[in-house]
């Protein structure tokens, strides 16, 4: 499976999946990360880029402005558990309609990871193309 083709202009999956990621297990046994961002993820921080991907929706109802977006298909059977860095949590301005194609996602990047929650990337203020 390859991820979400690159969108003109904007940023191809292999470079957010360049980010690696240390790991630990708490007290309670689970696996918390903390994320290595590759010099070329870093310089990509508080900045507007564009991304494609799939939706994977986060709320009730036909339109959506907070969803996930995700590099391989959310039906893809080798990234039933997509890693960190492989996918964007998206706060979007507008509502956007629920799709099972790919989307391109254009919003300001901010970099993640060290509460060990599990999310790398976020896209605030975006807009789908």
């Amino acid at each position: 499976w390859q991820p979400a083709p690159t969108p003109k202009g904007g940023i191809a999956w292999s470079v957010l999946e360049s980010t690696k990621e240390t790991t630990r297990l708490d007290k309670e046994g689970l696996i918390r990360s903390k994320p290595v961002f590759s010099p070329e993820v870093k310089a990509l921080a508080g900045k507007r880029i564009k991304v494609n991907g799939y939706m994977l929706p986060l709320q009730n109802g036909a339109k959506q402005t907070h969803f996930v977006l995700l590099a391989y298909p959310p039906d893809c059977p080798f990234h039933l558990n997509p890693a960190p860095m492989q996918f964007i949590e998206v706060r979007t301005t507008a509502p956007v309609p629920i799709s099972n194609d790919v989307l391109t996602v254009e919003g300001q990047l901010s970099l993640h990871g060290e509460d060990e929650q599990g999310v790398f990337y976020r896209f605030s203020g975006a807009s789908v193309n």
